[in-house]
């Protein structure tokens, strides 16, 4: 089986930190959105990795080769993004007749992969929701078949959402219809979109059932990101660098801080991630994610989200910053 990852977003929803960084490569949990990803399914079994990447693919693949290097990984690249469905076809030659796991580069999900890898049928990942209208939604028998799914219903008539983990043990027939679709310019919300192609493999006769997820995170938004942080901080129950000595500083759990930060004079968390050899000094920062090489001196932050390479002087309270930034609130 191999692991189909699809990362060529922009991300726009969380720039200005996606001008710079791919959205699979945000920090999160002492991790990246992508590694979370990544391990879980190294966890279940899967060696064999082809991620489809197109902005800032470049900074991907490197990340990749180099964490991963024990991994068989496969980069195709999406230079027009025109879809889930678009993406997934570009992989054709690279999976062949092989069964494929399917993770949207966004999507961090929870359940016995290990079960969804070897189920004797195809599954999708459903959990229901509260408003499906944002979401492909999927309709079951009464037999608990999946019958029919739909990418974002104006009016859906159920509340079950596809939450981006697709287990495909019809390979050929799932690109046939990927093909078909492109052929017949079959759009839905401009795009080509996976969710059709799904459709399709439904009304020629292949059966789906459904996937239960226990927890799906929404890594997508500046709000939910954090939120996520700190679910995923509490799950791993990340320590602080026990290696490194905090001067006068106090760590209020859970946090994940990386490696050479010299935090000193201050109080950090809960709720914190700070990325590799950030400077810490005189400051309060709880429910927010740090990035890497970032400088803050005298500042208060709460809920906010710092990329890389930032410098930020003064007091504040809720910031949306981006890497290679400097400010000075003072």
């Amino acid at each position: 089986m191999k692991a189909i990852i699809p990362v060529a977003g922009a991300g726009t929803k969380l720039r200005p930190h996606t001008y710079t960084q791919p959205k699979a490569l945000i920090p999160l949990a002492g991790k990246t959105i992508l590694s979370i990803i990544i391990d879980q399914l190294e966890e279940a079994g899967i060696t064999e990795f082809v991620f489809v990447i197109g902005y800032l693919g470049e900074k991907i693949q490197h990340y990749i080769q180099k964490k991963y290097p024990h991994l068989t990984c496969h980069f195709v690249q999406q230079n027009v993004r025109e879809g889930t469905g678009h993406a997934i076809l570009l992989t054709k030659k690279v999976v062949g007749d092989d069964e494929i796991l399917i993770v949207l580069g966004d999507t961090i999900c929870e359940g016995n992969i290990k079960e969804l890898i070897a189920s004797p049928v195809s599954q999708l990942g459903l959990k229901k929701v509260d408003d499906p209208r944002s979401f492909g939604v999927a309709e079951l028998s009464d037999a608990g078949d999946i019958v029919r799914v739909v990418e974002k219903p104006q009016i859906p008539k159920s509340n079950l959402a596809l939450v981006g983990i697709y287990k495909i043990k019809e390979t050929d027939q799932l690109f046939d219809c990927l093909e078909r679709n492109m052929t017949e310019h079959r759009r839905s919300h401009d795009e080509f979109q996976l969710t059709d192609a799904l459709q399709c493999m439904i009304e020629h006769g292949v059966q789906f059932t459904p996937f239960k997820v226990s927890n799906w995170f929404d890594c997508g938004r500046k709000e939910t990101l954090l939120e996520t942080n700190a679910i995923l901080l509490s799950k791993y129950k990340a320590p602080a660098n026990p290696i490194l000595p905090y001067e006068n500083a106090i760590i209020i759990p859970p946090v994940s801080i990386g490696e050479g930060c010299n935090i000193k004079n201050s109080i950090i968390g809960p709720n914190v991630a700070i990325g590799d050899n950030t400077v810490i000094n005189y400051s309060i920062v709880k429910d927010s994610i740090i990035g890497s090489y970032s400088n803050l001196y005298e500042v208060v932050l709460k809920s906010s989200l710092i990329g890389s390479d930032a410098n930020i002087r003064g007091l504040s309270q809720s910031l949306n910053i981006g890497d290679n930034t400097e400010i000075d609130l003072g």
